[in-house]
């Protein structure tokens, strides 16, 4: 064992005069008896003799325990030697420090030198940028908005949660896509040019300030209306895209409400401000015969209103309707002016086809004017003659092969074996319509049902079909001229069609029932009588 002078030396050099905190810890006593300058310093004490005067004489570490302190001092003496990470606290803030606990024993007395180091600028940054980056990841994942991410090619290389509902994909199916692929058709033409316009020059801003209402594109097709803010940054120089998308879906509604809302609370004020004209001037003009002419009148402004609003209808719908085919002709005539030459007879023809169906098209148009035109003249009637309801759903069918999409199909089941007395060209052109109407409104693939029976003296037929469905707001209208419903109000068509089935069936003492849910289908089931019937 060295001299007394000697253990002072060594004791001076290894405690006294260390860098960094060193005290001894009495483990019976449970507090220290001993610390160096460095660690009075480290701990924010103006001497030693301070420190050791507070009464248990401890560290102060809140991540630890009195109980903690216990095991951590218990589990260096098991072992001989402990390390661990805490926060100490002092007068000028918090530190991160590592604490090291060795176990010895002085007259049978059991004792800690605990070392404390103070942890580096650098592992603190490390730890700050650890919990920053947690941080981020938890505002990017759980943020409600869409945020993508994009490099400069526009390959998507990070999606927050929002973004896959948002877009319909599953967790981390977007990371397989590029920007393109979330972007309508309509709009993805340009979508290349105005990338490169950005990546030239970034800058944060929204999208579609200048050029009107943004559209998004989900993964089954569909599109919705959104609002998109653009920023970037750079990572070694490579750029970077952050898109943040708004679903506007509800707000499009809202303000859709509202316009529609206002209009017709100004179409009631115009109503009510043309009846109170006229009812103002007939009170002045006629009061003696206001009584007698009552009911006149009242009828009279009705059909008044009626007028004005089928006039309305009828030139919103015309010109709508006769807009697309006329525009069709004029661009195939004009393109057709371009082939002059013998060998491009072929492109000549694609044009020529493009003419005859806009123009059938329009023929079909008018035709339909002028059945609701002969149907209210009266100069409609039903002739009833011997008819073969097979053969005549087979001509129908074969009629109507022309307008089937690709993969549709149209399937029979007749259970009337027997001829009945039926007008035969009033059912045609019911069949014909409806027929029509299942084909344009239902998707590729999609089979139309036709179904016939004849019971009791009596025509059951049914046209399902496994279209877009009509609401039941909707079904209520659907018989009035010119009604279109309003999930189907981008698909051409006259709004007469079952007008003027409704029509014939009244012809043919005949009823129509239907049925439609949204998104599932529609069947409309028509039930004529045939008894009774004589020919012409």
């Amino acid at each position: 064992m060295p001299d007394t002078p000697f253990a002072l030396a060594l004791t001076d050099i290894l405690i006294t005069n260390a860098s960094e905190f060193v005290g001894v810890f009495d483990a019976a006593q449970g507090w220290f008896t001993q610390v160096n300058p460095a660690g009075v310093a480290l701990l924010g004490y103006s001497s030693a003799a301070e420190f050791l005067a507070e009464p248990k004489r401890l560290l102060r570490t809140p991540a630890y325990s009195p109980s903690d302190w216990a095991a951590l001092c218990e589990q260096a003496r098991r072992t001989g030697r402990q390390e661990a990470e805490t926060e100490i606290s002092r007068p000028e803030g918090s530190i991160q420090a590592r604490i090291e606990l060795t176990y010895f024993e002085a007259a049978n007395a059991p004792y800690f030198l605990v070392r404390i180091t103070e942890q580096s600028r650098l592992h603190q940054a490390e730890r700050e940028l650890a919990q920053s980056v947690r941080r981020f990841e938890a505002v990017f994942a759980n943020a409600t908005i869409g945020i993508v991410v994009c490099n400069r090619a526009g390959a998507i290389l990070s999606a927050n949660q929002m973004a896959h509902q948002q877009f319909g994909y599953a967790e981390g199916e977007l990371m397989e896509q590029f920007i393109e692929a979330l972007v309508p058709n309509a709009a993805g033409r340009r979508h290349d040019s105005l990338r490169a316009s950005f990546n030239e020059a970034p800058s944060v801003r929204a999208m579609g300030a200048h050029n009107g209402d943004l559209e998004a594109r989900r993964k089954d097709g569909s599109v919705f209306p959104v609002e998109v803010s653009l920023s970037y940054f750079y990572i070694d120089e490579e750029l970077f895209v952050v898109s943040y998308i708004l679903d506007i879906t509800y707000k499009k509604n809202a303000q859709q409400a509202l316009i529609s809302e206002r209009q017709r609370v100004e179409r009631l004020n115009a109503e009510l401000e043309q009846k109170v004209a006229d009812r103002t001037h007939a009170l002045l003009s006629t009061l003696e015969q206001l009584e007698q002419r009552k009911d006149e009148l009242a009828k009279a402004l009705a059909a008044e209103q009626e007028l004005g609003e089928l006039k309305s209808r009828f030139v919103s719908m015309a010109s709508h309707e006769f807009r697309t085919p006329l525009t069709a002709v004029l661009t195939s005539a004009s393109l057709i002016e371009k082939y002059p030459a013998t060998e491009q007879q072929p492109k000549r023809l694609v044009h020529l086809d493009r003419i005859k169906q806009s123009v059938n098209h329009l023929n079909d148009i008018l035709e339909e004017f002028l059945s609701v035109g002969r149907i209210e003249e009266g100069k409609v009637l039903a002739h009833p003659a011997l008819t073969s309801i097979p053969e005549l759903l087979d001509d129908t069918v074969a009629d109507v092969q022309g307008l089937l999409k690709p993969g549709q199909g149209i399937a029979q089941d007749v259970q009337c074996p027997a001829a009945v007395w039926l007008d035969a060209s009033l059912l045609r052109k019911i069949l014909v319509n409806l027929l029509s109407n299942a084909i344009k409104y239902s998707g590729e693939n999609s089979v139309v049902r036709v179904r016939a029976t004849c019971l009791d003296g009596q025509l059951h037929l049914a046209v399902e079909d496994q279209g877009v469905g009509i609401s039941q707001e909707d079904q209520e209208h659907l018989f009035e001229r010119f009604f279109r419903a309003r999930n189907v109000t981008n698909v051409p068509g006259t709004g007469l069609g079952l007008y003027i089935i409704g029509k014939y069936l009244e012809l043919m003492n005949g009823t129509i029932a239907l049925q439609s849910t949204l998104d599932v289908g529609t069947t409309v089931t028509l039930t004529i009588p045939y008894e009774n019937h004589s020919a012409d």
